[in-house]
């Protein structure tokens, strides 16, 4: 077994709405080993995507805490935040957030920007990536010229460009028909068993579910174990 790379301890998530504190994450503790597969299911409301957002650093816990590596996420100010994202977050959203006037090439080397590479690395990574998701003769292309699920296959490419330490997809294949799902799903669990990357991924299709290696259910923001009992 590989040593863990995300470690949640007692994370508690509060939101306040006017006079009433919703809780969305209570007391989560969980341990994803490097290299990891790990689909998170739970029915709407239940934390899922707020257990996603602490662990990639875009929103933090309330109380406890979220080490990645060594790294305790929630203690990192804004401009420290930031950099840290870049360097070990990929990000996939439902939406697949791609820019409408950029070009499929110019989507993916978005985060390279923020980097020190030169142009001609940067070239060189992009190419790779869009290689990787089979994508490499449409680099040229607006994501309106593309189908869905070739942008979401180039937002997958984004999120890998930077070789990031987590792979993290949020509803990756909500808007996806069936065969563009699969593909999606089938290039997540290859860079996961072929490249190494740990994948974290909030889901409600247990066909979806079924690409990784194991399932964490979230209900009511708590983790039930695996006879649907809370932890």
């Amino acid at each position: 077994m590989n040593p863990a790379i995300v470690r949640l301890e007692e994370v508690t998530k509060v939101y306040r709405h006017g006079e009433i504190d919703v809780t969305a994450l209570d007391r989560v503790s969980l341990n994803i080993a490097a290299e990891d597969f790990v689909a998170l299911m739970g029915p709407s409301g239940s934390g899922k995507s707020t257990l996603l957002h602490i662990i990639a650093g875009v929103d933090q816990p309330t109380s406890g805490r979220c080490f990645v590596g060594e790294t305790n996420v929630a203690e990192l100010n804004h401009s420290a935040l930031a950099e840290w994202r870049n360097r070990h977050i990929g990000f996939v959203f439902q939406t697949f957030n791609l820019i409408p006037v950029l070009t499929a090439f110019e989507n993916v080397e978005l985060p390279l920007l923020l980097t020190r590479l030169s142009a001609r690395e940067r070239r060189q990574h992009v190419e790779a990536a869009l290689e990787l998701v089979g994508l490499a003769d449409r680099m040229h292309h607006l994501p309106r010229q593309l189908s869905g699920g070739q942008e979401q296959r180039v937002a997958l490419a984004r999120a890998l460009v930077t070789d990031p330490t987590l792979l993290i997809a949020d509803e990756p294949t909500g808007n996806l028909d069936a065969h563009a799902a699969t593909e999606v799903l089938t290039l997540l669990q290859t860079f996961n068993r072929t490249a190494g990357k740990t994948v974290i991924m909030v889901t409600h299709d247990p066909k979806a579910a079924a690409f990784a290696k194991r399932t964490v259910h979230l209900e009511k923001g708590e983790l039930l174990n695996g006879n649907g009992q809370h932890r």
